[in-house]
């Protein structure tokens, strides 16, 4: 196999214009409007639907989604799991790697003299360390990444990445995480899915027949 990162750009071409799109809104967002603004902006806006949902949404970030989907997808097709699969360790890994050396304080500790004048979502757990970047977000990122690679209707792309911004937004939203977080997740789980796509789906062992069928499918 011969395939570069042009070529999984162009398999994901729908989804990364959009994308593009948006990463240039979040930078004319963040150049216009300091980190504290942009919180206030999002934690302002709050309602009684938001609360309920918001929780549900965010935990489609969480892993356990994307482990899910890793185990049906081997039900069909173990190259199409192993892509899933080496994306989610490999952003993850990274996520959490780069959490450890930078250590930010989330919102609930960033803002501990103004936690008066902020919404919470009741029930919900607040972390208080390592905010940058977005775990959930990257998460949600890396797998909307491969599974557009992955499906043959592109149009499929569109939802996925509205999913993944949600995953984001909610992540705002229930004050785990601030603006800066959630789009360097993106970044993170964009780009590295993109290298990782390109470097496992070059591995000749991942075409042969062995390897494109699954649990289900054994010849």
């Amino acid at each position: 196999m011969n395939i570069s990162i042009k070529d999984v750009l162009q398999q994901i071409r729908l989804f990364f214009i959009l994308y593009l799109i948006l990463l240039c809104g979040c930078l004319i967002i963040k150049l216009n409007f300091s980190k504290d603004e942009i919180y206030f902006a999002v934690n302002s806006r709050f309602s009684q639907w938001g609360d309920f949902i918001a929780p549900y949404i965010t935990d489609i970030g969480d892993g356990l989604t994307t482990i899910a989907l890793v185990v049906l997808l081997a039900l069909f097709n173990y190259r199409k799991a192993f892509l899933l699969a080496g994306a989610y360790a490999v952003t993850s890994l990274t996520a959490q790697l780069i959490k450890h050396i930078v250590r930010s304080p989330r919102p609930k500790l960033y803002f501990q003299h103004q936690l008066g004048h902020i919404h919470f979502v009741k029930g919900m757990y607040i972390d208080i360390f390592d905010s940058f970047p977005s775990g959930h977000t990257v998460t949600a990122f890396s797998t909307a990444v491969v599974l557009t690679y992955l499906v043959k209707n592109k149009n499929w792309s569109i939802l996925l990445l509205a999913i993944a911004i949600m995953v984001g937004l909610s992540r705002m939203y229930l004050s785990e995480h601030f603006f800066e977080d959630v789009t360097a997740g993106s970044v993170i789980g964009v780009l590295l899915t993109v290298f990782w796509l390109t470097w496992a789906d070059n591995k000749k062992f991942i075409h042969t027949p062995a390897w494109n069928r699954g649990l289900l499918k054994k010849s």
